[in-house]
């Protein structure tokens, strides 16, 4: 206990509370740029936080990735383009609330999952650490597999009516995560010819193309009047600018779902809050009483894509300080801060070096409080900034997307890439098809390929049969899960199509 008590005080000095303060503030300011994940946002502090002691270098990097997160949610609401990756799912929902006026209500309530969803990861991961990285382990290729199908199908299922377009969009979002080098062969796939492709398609270039630059060609097609206006309207009306508690009240269940199901995911390694974000998403609008305000501007849905990818952030720190093993690329950064900094992960950490871990733990919740405070404040630097008129802001957001496309891998063919989506996004929006399945598509598509090809690779040594995954208990404890929600979900149509036919 007094070491305990010790490692609390330790971060509460002014020089770690200080260095918080710093990685929040940059964080939530790297997190707004296009371009800029998480991920790179801590790879740019980690050089600074060597010269630190570890309670007061590593909770600045913490700081910063959790500011991050909720950055990427302003541009993401405001202006339909998010910082990072794990901001994509914020955009169904936070934008149209921005367009109706509502945005400075969106960003509170992406600012206040995030800190719940923050907050819930780090206490899972002070009290449950080792139970939670146990069950994490036990997930290998077949269950990785069965869970990205499952995400895949459901929510392009989800994303549109009729259904096919859905289906159709994520279809062609995997055709393009194919484009590249095969992984195990390194032979060529649908490059052409062209050098330039066999990197692969960027993620940021394809995500800045498909929603932000799509969205300016649209809103370019409106009236000199129009292009005149500001940029974001905000409503005059109060009710409009805050969550209130009713509204807030009921997004606690929600709010509590996808905080879990981050901390789950996040407790996987190789999965991130890309994927937990978007998979929250579609469970939210799976259980959600009005499924049909989703993609409109629901509360919900700006509430559970960040309470499900700020929940990764504590998570991820679960297998890397129970078993050493980073969750994503940031837990690796904080790895290799970590060793430099002399200190021990693993599960002899807490009995050879435990003064620092518990420094750590005190941190991570300070930091929220931070994040939610300096959140507020940046709110009302977002309101100046997006009141200059919509032609100016337009053309700004061509130019940064440029930039930050650019800055990724320092190639003009990224930029070439981001208008050439911005145009294709442009023609599936006017044609009725969505564009989010296409991205998450996209992004799962590695992810599914490298763990379906493992299983097949993995059959001969089982006997040549690949039936060996249904002898794996997690695989048919998650395929029991998985069997039980379609089978509730179906029961539910069911029971609503006899009310309503009872009514009729």
């Amino acid at each position: 206990m007094d070491t305990i008590v010790e490692g609390v005080g330790l971060a509460l000095t002014w020089q770690s509370l200080l260095a918080v303060v710093l990685g929040v503030v940059a964080g939530q300011i790297l997190g707004a740029i296009p371009g800029l994940t998480a991920s790179m946002a801590v790879a740019l502090l980690i050089p600074y936080s060597f010269y630190f002691d570890p309670w007061v270098g590593i909770p600045m990097l913490l700081g910063m990735f959790k500011g991050s997160l909720f950055g990427s949610s302003v541009t993401a609401i405001l202006i339909r383009t998010p910082g990072t990756p794990a901001a994509s799912a914020t955009v169904l929902d936070g934008y149209p609330l921005a367009r109706a006026g509502k945005g400075v209500k969106a960003i509170k309530m992406a600012l206040y999952a995030s800190v719940f969803g923050d907050t819930f990861s780090d206490v899972c991961l002070i009290f449950f650490a080792s139970i939670l990285a146990l069950v994490a382990l036990k997930f290998g290729p077949a269950e990785y597999t069965l869970l990205i199908v499952l995400a895949l199908g459901s929510l392009g299922m989800l994303s549109s009516r009729p259904i096919w377009k859905g289906l159709a969009a994520t279809l062609i979002g995997v055709m393009i995560g194919i484009i590249g080098l095969d992984p195990i062969t390194a032979s060529e796939r649908l490059t052409f010819g062209n050098p330039e492709l066999e990197e692969g398609i960027g993620l940021i270039p394809m995500l800045i193309g498909f929603l932000a630059v799509s969205e300016v060609f649209r809103q370019m097609g409106g009236s000199s009047r129009e292009l005149s206006s500001k940029a974001t309207r905000y409503s005059a009306k109060r009710e409009d600018n805050r969550v209130s508690w009713p509204e807030f009240r009921g997004c606690i269940p929600v709010l509590f779902r996808s905080s879990a199901i981050g901390t789950a995911i996040g407790a996987m390694p190789g999965l991130g809050s890309t994927v937990a974000a978007f998979i929250a998403y579609g469970e939210a609008r799976r259980t959600s009483r009005k499924p049909e305000e989703f993609g409109r501007g629901a509360l919900e849905g700006v509430a559970a894509p960040e309470a499900a990818n700020n929940a990764v952030s504590g998570a991820n720190l679960i297998p890397l300080l129970a078993f050493g093993i980073p969750g994503d690329i940031a837990a690796a950064l904080i790895l290799g801060a970590l060793m430099v900094q002399g200190v021990n992960v693993g599960p002899l950490a807490f009995s050879q070096n435990p003064l620092p871990i518990y420094a750590i733990y005190a941190a991570l919740i300070l930091a929220n409080l931070v994040n939610l405070a300096i959140g507020l404040g940046m709110l009302h630097v977002a309101r100046f900034a997006f009141s200059v008129p919509r032609r100016l802001l337009l053309a700004s957001v061509l130019a940064i997307a440029a930039a930050g496309s650019f800055a990724l891998r320092g190639s003009l063919f990224d930029v070439q890439l981001v208008f050439v989506f911005g145009v294709a996004g442009y023609l599936m929006m006017r044609h009725g098809f969505p564009p989010v399945p296409l991205l998450i598509g996209f992004i799962l598509m590695p992810l599914l390929e490298e763990n379906l090809r493992t299983v097949l690779l993995l059959a001969p040594t089982y006997d040549e049969h690949i039936l060996f995954i249904f002898r794996r208990p997690a695989f048919l404890a998650l395929l029991a899960i998985m069997g039980s929600a379609i089978g509730f979900v179906l029961w539910r149509r069911h029971r609503a199509r006899q009310v309503g036919r009872t009514d009729g």
